[in-house]
């Protein structure tokens, strides 16, 4: 077998919603009862975005360390210990509101972000040099380890950059995002390029967004990447006109992983990969 293959769940996002699939969690429990069943089908990181009592996203604090503990409690009751890895990403709230639940929360892993870009031709993803620069140097004091989400070319260059300036330390976690109109399709030659740019010593996951989702995994397979990503925050979708849960689309890159001759990670074993400091708060 090869190396150990880490799963995350991608339970939710900022923007999938109830009309567009009634499976996808937006309330408290229904965050923590998936992350639950994703945990116990065998993801071993549970990445968190937080919604409103509307369904909307939020990076309100209370509301997101009120849903993070939930989640870690419901996990507890189940004797599950997977890595919770929440996101800072928002492009309309404020550095505060994005960063302001870390000291609170003390993740063992969280996202980064380390560009901009036109989300879709519809808006921008806004990460401003500012905040990035606050954000690394936070989740240092933190023991944090940041993902870096890579949904362009030139997000490597600015990950060397703040490699190189002290802001990000080696070995980084990198996360590639691929199909998001704006940014680098999901494509051979995407992953082709991201994973020759990627820093040296690096571990990588990948995932595709919409149609995109299937092709991402099995070339990130392909190319020995660390983990892969699934969940409705990036498709909704078993296949075309067949809607998935996120336990199934967790269950679907295991059966990938397995027969591309990969052993599935298990939380702790994901933490010795990834470098992690232990479980939430700690």
């Amino acid at each position: 077998m090869g190396k150990k293959l880490i799963i995350t769940a991608a339970l939710c996002g900022a923007g999938t919603m109830k009309k567009q699939t009634p499976y996808v969690p937006v309330t408290p429990e229904e965050i923590a009862e998936d992350a639950v069943a994703c945990a116990k089908a065998g993801a071993s990181v549970i990445h968190i975005h937080v919604r409103d009592e509307q369904g909307f996203n939020t990076m309100e604090v209370e509301r997101f360390c009120y849903v993070m503990n939930t989640v870690q409690a419901a996990l507890d009751k189940e004797g599950l210990n997977p890595v919770l890895n929440p996101t800072t990403s928002g492009s309309k709230f404020s550095e505060e509101m994005r960063l302001g639940s870390l000291p609170i929360l003390k993740p063992e892993m969280c996202s980064y972000d380390p560009g901009s870009l036109n989300w879709g031709n519809s808006y921008i993803f806004k990460n401003e040099p500012s905040l990035l620069e606050h954000l690394g140097t936070l989740c240092q004091e933190l023991n944090c380890k940041p993902e870096c989400e890579i949904f362009d070319g030139g997000f490597c260059t600015n990950i060397a950059y703040y490699l190189k300036k002290g802001i990000l330390k080696n070995p980084v976690h990198c996360q590639l995002v691929l199909g998001v109109a704006g940014g680098m399709p999901g494509t051979i030659e995407s992953v082709s390029y991201l994973t020759r740019h990627l820093p040296e010593g690096c571990t990588w996951s990948i995932t595709g967004i919409g149609h995109a989702h299937m092709a991402c995994m099995l070339a990130g397979l392909a190319a020995d990447c660390d983990g892969l990503r699934v969940g409705l925050e990036d498709n909704i979708y078993m296949e075309k006109g067949v809607l998935a849960t996120n336990v199934q689309l967790v269950e679907r890159a295991i059966r990938l992983g397995v027969e591309a001759g990969r052993e599935i990670a298990t939380p702790e074993e994901t933490r010795q990969i990834l470098g992690l400091k232990g479980r939430m708060g700690d």
